[in-house]
């Protein structure tokens, strides 16, 4: 299991942030590096994984997106449908609410990512894996959506 998301982030270490100019296609890690739950509601799962419920006010939010767009993404607010504020390292992964761990997330994007983050944390649930590696697993993956259908296939691989 190791092997596995060792080689899935070999390509991570060398990756520089894509810019499309309108929306980011991952989070930018100066402004979004992650951050676990620090602050639990519970714990899950048999490892006692950090459970934050779900609590990000909508003037965070609205902050969130300024500061992308500060960095030059368009971001049009007349198109908000067209986002959300994504957890980098998912709720359901032990992730928190806090600036650091949310994004402007584009739905071609989380179109690919949500159902990585559900299979991943269902595979947690059941104990397939640890949560240390699906959170570097997801992380990666969020960095380089090219790794979304390779981590997809591996995480379905865990019986």
């Amino acid at each position: 299991m190791k092997l596995i998301v060792a080689l899935l982030l070999t390509s991570f270490g060398a990756l520089a942030q894509r810019y499309i100019g309108d929306y980011p296609t991952g989070p930018v890690a100066s402004l979004t590096p992650g951050r676990l739950c620090d602050r639990p509601d519970t714990y899950r799962y048999a490892e006692r994984v950090p459970y934050c419920n779900r609590d990000v006010n909508p003037m965070l939010k609205e902050m969130i997106f300024r500061k992308y767009r500060e960095l030059g993404y368009r971001l049009d607010p007349s198109r908000r449908e067209d986002f959300k504020i994504d957890h980098f390292v998912p709720l359901c992964a032990g992730g928190s609410n806090e600036e650091d761990n949310l994004w402007p997330q584009h739905i071609s994007i989380f179109s690919q990512t949500d159902t990585l983050e559900s299979l991943g944390c269902e595979k947690l649930k059941l104990g397939k894996i640890k949560h240390a590696q699906l959170v570097q697993l997801i992380v990666a993956a969020k960095r380089d959506l090219n790794l979304v259908p390779r981590a997809l296939s591996y995480l379905s691989s865990l019986r």
